[in-house]
């Protein structure tokens, strides 16, 4: 090779890395192929903050002969259209529908991206209420933490399409299963399994490497909904945190919900004040976990003053 033509193609290389790392920088998600036609967008799993463009949940898109379902849509409309970019790389065939698996600010604000390009939107009906009732308050918060540049044009977008329970649905040519458990993380989540490769996005009710955040749970129906899944003999699972995880990796956010559940009741019943337990209550196998020095306290306090109003 000559000298000009190693130097036009160091130019080439410098030009590709300069391109991918302004994408990196302004938050471009990455699809990861997880199955024939399944792909990932996986945050990195810490708290929202400027430095990760609050890119920390997963989602995804699966892929039909006729066209595109996206499940779940980051914390911003910046987000939505790169989503919506980063799958035009990957098919040109339309987004044919969006399901938002649970209100969950980190999944929902990218909705917007996609309600202007005409894409029917699809959540439980009890999500649907919250976002229209509460998700104004999340993005005000989300303005504060990421700044008005990342969150512009960022809104509260009410899924227009919703169901009540377990239901089938074919989109873009796929079967999908729309998964309801009833009331668990959430009054309204949703579980999606794509019928032909068997992945499940799991939504709220799945974390991975990342304490869950209590916001609007019921402890012993997601615990229920858990065993559910787990029933299913899964073979991969996004969970809405976190590495994908085989089947029987979903099983440790029961563990978790379960040794928190009874540590609170215990603090409780021996008397210890909720200051004391917001600072004593552990679950040292979980410790290491991303969230653990914000999550654990909040979610011993919110535990621990159900228990008062029993």
């Amino acid at each position: 090779m000559t000298a000009s033509r190693w130097r036009a193609l160091v130019c080439m290389l410098l030009f590709a890395l300069s391109t991918l790392a302004r994408a990196a920088m302004s938050g471009m998600p990455a699809p990861v192929a997880i199955a024939p036609g399944v792909y990932a967008f996986l945050g990195d799993n810490d708290a929202v903050a400027p430095a990760n463009h609050g890119i920390v949940a997963n989602n995804g898109f699966i892929v039909g002969p006729e066209g595109v379902t996206v499940i779940d849509t980051g914390a911003s409309y910046r987000y939505g259209r790169a989503m919506i970019e980063a799958i035009r790389k990957i098919t040109p065939l339309p987004v044919k529908l969006v399901i938002i698996t649970h209100q969950a600010p980190e999944f929902v604000f990218g909705a917007a991206a996609f309600r202007d390009d005409g894409v029917p939107i699809l959540a439980h009906a009890r999500a649907a209420q919250l976002i229209r009732e509460r998700c104004s308050i999340c993005l005000a918060n989300l303005r504060k933490t990421l700044g008005e540049d990342e969150m512009a044009g960022s809104r509260v977008t009410v899924p227009d399409k919703t169901v009540n329970g377990t239901t089938e649905i074919e989109s873009g040519g796929r079967q999908l299963q729309l998964l309801h458990f009833g009331p668990a993380s959430t009054p309204g989540d949703l579980a999606v399994l794509d019928t032909q490769s068997g992945v499940l996005f799991a939504g709220g009710l799945v974390s991975n490497g990342r304490i869950p955040e209590l916001r609007n749970e019921q402890i012993p129906g997601w615990l229920a909904a858990l065993e559910n899944l787990h029933a299913l003999d899964l073979k991969t699972v996004i969970p809405g945190f976190g590495a994908p995880l085989r089947g029987d990796g979903i099983m440790r956010t029961g563990d978790y919900l379960r040794e928190l559940d009874a540590a609170v009741k215990r603090a409780y019943k021996n008397g210890v004040g909720l200051t004391e337990a917001m600072h004593t209550v552990q679950v040292p196998a979980f410790e290491h976990d991303k969230l653990y020095a914000i999550a654990q306290p909040q979610n011993v306090q919110r535990i621990y003053l159900q228990l008062e109003k029993q």
